[in-house]
């Protein structure tokens, strides 16, 4: 049974399924965006508590298992922003046969799955997100293997189309379908309307680990891309997904392998280091943590709610012969200027400011691009002390 329908019924029971999601999209993103300074807070007092608990083994194992917690949740959140409208895409020409080819050889690495790919000679570039389309893929990959848990092949097939028609959601154009078909259990016909639902599961209540957001994730970011995600299923012969994706104009980049998670980065000592430092942040709790780490890195810090705020401040450290030696704003600010805004008027004071940028969105274009936008740096939150400590001391030392 196929979700999507040619008659009108169908196409106004998909737009009326895609309304929801976009509601429920905007509500993740706000919730999300509210843990994720939470998150940053729990995260960064956590790093800052193991630094005074090195000499007591039991207490720095505790601190580690909470924050290994913590990081599962950091993962968490992203997904929720990506699912959100937080999530924009920074899309690129890439070559969408090798972003997907290395994005199933990851996902099922390891597993009791195998993976066919079709012919690809031919098949056009796509004008995507790598890290956001592998993602999407990722998520259908595991739904897949997850189906069937004796084993079985994956087989995805590509195939450009063009689409003019004045029933489709697409807009007119050029696109790549991506077939993607498993041998697994198929999905009843009571609930194939619903699979793209957050939270939504046909598997048994604990069989399977997970948030339930994969599918609802997917649809998401191929939604976000222009493109459009429809599944058909039959019980016991299988499930294929068709991912339309818009196909690019120009040539493709070279593909680097996409991973689904985050790598976890290599834990190393903090670096210390000297100066003041304006932080501008409309979270009371986030400008607290960020003394409490400046202090302990050994700098002066200095703190703005917004970014009018932290223009007059550095104005006046300025004009004080006391300038500051970085700049720390965030980039969206609850009611007042942003970080985008406040680097534009620091840059008109002093153009060799120089500035960080913060932000939860890890997709925002500005902190895809940030020296594009004139910032010598991007610290995404939840940050941890080490990785905080290692980007303040390169741009104060301009290292």
């Amino acid at each position: 049974m196929n979700a999507v329908n040619d008659n009108p019924t169908g196409r106004q029971d998909l737009k009326r399924q895609i309304r929801q999601l976009e509601s429920i999209a905007a509500l993740s993103g706000g919730i999300a965006h509210d843990y994720n300074n939470l998150l940053t807070a729990i995260m960064g007092n956590i790093s800052l508590a193991q630094e005074y608990a090195k000499s007591d083994c039991k207490l720095s194992e505790l601190l580690g298992q909470a924050l290994a917690a913590s990081q599962i949740a950091k993962i968490l959140t992203r997904r929720l922003i990506t699912f959100s409208k937080g999530g924009h895409p920074t899309k690129k020409p890439s070559d969408i046969v090798g972003v997907i080819e290395n994005t199933a050889a990851f996902s099922l690495s390891g597993s009791n799955i195998l993976c066919e790919l079709g012919p690809s000679n031919g098949t056009w570039s796509a004008y995507i997100d790598p890290q956001q389309i592998g993602q999407a893929i990722h998520n259908l990959m595991i739904n897949a293997a997850e189906s069937m848990p004796s084993g079985g092949t994956v087989f995805i097939n590509f195939e450009n189309t063009t689409t003019d028609s004045p029933n489709s959601i697409l807009a007119p154009g050029r696109y790549i379908d991506i077939a993607i078909r498993d041998q697994g259990v198929g999905i009843p016909a009571e609930h194939i309307e619903k699979i793209f639902d957050p939270y939504f599961s046909t598997k048994a209540k604990g069989a399977i680990k997970g948030t339930g957001l994969g599918l609802s994730i997917s649809h998401s970011i191929i939604s976000n891309h222009g493109g459009e995600i429809t599944v058909c299923s039959r019980v016991g012969t299988g499930t294929t997904f068709h991912v339309l994706l818009p196909a690019a104009e120009a040539a493709a980049d070279l593909v680097q392998l996409v991973n689904a998670e985050e790598k976890s980065e290599i834990s190393v000592q903090p670096v210390m280091g000297q100066g003041r430092i304006l932080v501008m942040d409309d979270e009371a709790m986030i400008r607290e943590l960020a003394g409490n780490i400046l202090s302990h890195l050994g700098y002066d810090a200095d703190f703005a709610e917004e970014g009018q705020c932290a223009v007059r401040k550095y104005q006046a450290a300025l004009d004080a012969s006391a300038p500051y030696d970085a700049v720390i704003l965030d980039l969206t600010i609850k009611g007042g200027m942003g970080g985008q805004e406040t680097i534009e008027m620091l840059k008109e004071i002093d153009p060799s400011v120089k500035a960080i940028v913060s932000s939860g969105y890890s997709d925002n274009p500005v902190i895809a691009n940030y020296k594009q936008y004139g910032f010598c740096e991007v610290v995404a939150k939840p940050y941890e002390m080490v990785e905080f400590s290692q980007k303040l001391y390169r741009v104060v030392n301009d290292t």
